[in-house]
Formats: C-alpha cells, structure tokens, sequence
C-alpha cells in the first residue's frame, strides 16, 4: 500500500518484466519509519468485519452547503438507493469477501500456519529476494483463506509475512490503545508516536488545532487477489479488476475510498481533536482547548493558480489561502474562538462518536 504512492497503476503490473513492485517493495521494507503509518487503535478506532465509524457513507451522495458546513443530502433518492461500504475490512481477499456479511465468510485463521521455502525455490533464477520466498505454498495460501482482514489482524498479518520488518518496527512504534497510562512502560519512547497510548502535557493555556483537507476520495480499504506462482513474484497484489460502478462507487480499481484529503482519511486526521482530545480525558488531563478546520477542496481554476488556491490536497494544502490565514492569525494571537470555533464540512463528529472508546 505504501509504495503505491510512487506510481499507482504502473506498479500494478510487471511493467517491461522489471519487477517494479518487487524492488520498491523490498526498498520500503528497510524504511523503518513507514511502521509509523500503519493505522493505530486497531478494530475500535477502525471498525470490525460488520462495522466501521463511518458507517453507511455513500461516495455517490450529493452535497448541500449550510452556515459552516456540506453535509451528503438525505433528500436525494438515488443517493439513497446505492450500496453502503463496510471499511472496517481494511484487506479483503476476493470483492465477495468486501461485502458478504462475516456470518457468510469461510475464514480460515493464518496464525501458526506452516511457513517455508517453495519446494522447488531457485533463489539465482530472482532478481530480487523478499521474505515472500519464506513463506511457502501453504503460507501464502493461509493468508488468502482468512479472507477478511480488520486493523488488528493486519497487523497479524504483517508479523506473519514479514516478520524481520515487524521485529524491527516493534521496538521503535506502537498501535495500540493504553489500558492504563499509570502503568510505567509507556514511558518507552517507541508510544509516545501514538496519541492512544500518551498523554498531551499540563498546558491549560495551550491550544490544539487540526487543520486538513476534505472533500477528495483517499484510500480506506482494499480489495487483494492471489497472483501467479512464480518463484520471483510478491504473491498478494490489490486487484485492480475490482469495480463497484454505479452501484458501489466507493470501491475503484480495487481501492474503497472514503473523505479525505487523497492521502490521509478525515477519520485519521479528526478524530482526535474531535474526541480523543475533546475536554478533559485521560489523553487531554489538562483539558487543553481542541479545533477543527477542515478545508474543502476546490480544485484550481486555471494554470495561473498553479496548484490551487483553494486545494484540501495533502501538500497542496499548503497553498491554500484560508489555512494560510488562519495560521498567520494564530501566530499572531487570535484564539480557535477568534477564528470562528470549529470549521466542519464532513461528518468527523458524527463518527467519532461511533467509536466507543474510554475517555
């Protein structure tokens, strides 16, 4: 997933019989800080096989503006009408396994299955080396079986297909979610990356902003098929024949989208100063002040505006005249009141409070 951002759609194929995908994937893999993506707080932050936070949102569904806000329109019938998405599978081997309900999946645990080389593996034929080769037949064939994979199993997932990366990335990242933030091992460094399992300092006078872009699919789920055989070959790819069209417009090219900022979900960008934050909880025990300003896309007008004065994009953003704004009025003195509250155009708090988390 994280090497798609190089080139996505070129790296779905054996480009020239390069191995394109294979190399970069072997590259990141000594990129230890890309442990530090992996999404945190497992299935009650992301949502289980049947459940997500955003529930039912619908990729399709028109947009009217209020005062301060766009919301999806409640009104429009064919909005209605279409296919709801699941996001909580953040992996699914197979469409059917995306969107049949967990009762209906033959899941078959990965955990303990027996890994080794191919049989008939000749390492000088491979240009490459991954730990795929150490997984063998029955490996790799376990992983597909499990069919349906939330945030916790894929971190699971992970330790068992790459176990010397995890080994490392272990030491430096957690993704979890504290039980208790007395207990004195969450003074190691490797938690104090993950804001579930660290508490903000006593700064009452202090204010938290999170400012990000909305209103441009990102990618939330996947849709993975098992590839050829081959000896030289990553066997799990995302299946770029997987289509919703009309019916299920989330899901394009093997990718389920949902809000976000093309590179970064609303729910991972909010949720936090939307909850997790919000007041005095555990994680906030000062209480430290939280806003939200979302900026919603437009993108530019023309070539003169370059990347565009009023992009949500990831980095584009940083052109953006009302982030600009709002920053240099922040280092000016102003105040979250100052600058209006809250400025929200998806439904971040809708959602956070699906997740039933301990504050």
């Amino acid at each position: 997933m994280v090497v798609r951002a190089f080139a996505p759609g070129v790296l779905d194929k054996d480009v020239f019989g390069l191995q394109t995908l294979e190399h970069l994937m072997r590259m990141t893999r000594t990129w230890d800080s890309t442990m530090s993506m992996i999404p945190k707080g497992g299935d009650t932050i992301w949502g289980g096989l049947d459940w997500s936070p955003e529930g039912y949102y619908n990729c399709s569904a028109k947009k009217h503006k209020t005062n301060d806000s766009i919301k999806p329109c409640q009104n429009d019938k064919k909005s209605q009408s279409m296919k709801h998405v699941n996001y909580g599978r953040l992996i699914s081997f197979g469409k059917d396994a995306a969107e049949l309900h967990s009762s209906k999946l033959d899941m078959l645990d990965f955990r303990g299955s027996l890994k080794g080389r191919r049989s008939h593996m000749n390492t000088s034929t491979c240009d490459i080396w991954t730990e795929y080769h150490e997984m063998g037949v029955e490996g790799i064939r376990a992983v597909s079986d499990y069919k349906a994979y939330t945030a916790d199993a894929v971190l699971d997932l992970l330790r068992f297909v790459a176990p010397k990366m995890m080994k490392r990335g272990d030491a430096h990242f957690s993704h979890g979610i504290a039980d208790n933030l007395d207990d004195p091992k969450y003074k190691h460094y490797k938690y104090w990356s993950n804001p579930l399992e660290t508490r903000l300092p006593h700064a009452p006078d202090m204010e938290i902003y999170s400012m990000y872009g909305v209103g441009i699919p990102t990618e939330r789920a996947y849709v993975y098929k098992s590839t050829s055989q081959s000896e030289c070959y990553i066997p799990f790819q995302i299946d770029t024949s997987a289509n919703g069209g009309d019916e299920d417009p989330c899901l394009k090219d093997g990718v389920y989208s949902a809000n976000g900022d093309e590179t970064v979900p609303v729910l991972s960008a909010g949720f936090m100063c939307a909850k997790g934050w919000r007041g005095k909880t555990r994680f906030n025990p000062s209480g430290i002040q939280t806003f939200i300003r979302e900026y919603e896309h437009a993108p530019p007008a023309n070539l003169l505006e370059g990347r565009g004065t009023q992009s949500g994009a990831h980095v584009d953003i940083l052109g953006n005249f009302a982030l600009i704004e709002d920053i240099i009025r922040v280092a000016a003195g102003a105040s979250g009141e100052d600058l209006g509250g809250d400025r929200v155009h998806s439904e971040i708090f809708k959602w956070s409070e699906n997740i039933n988390l301990k504050l």
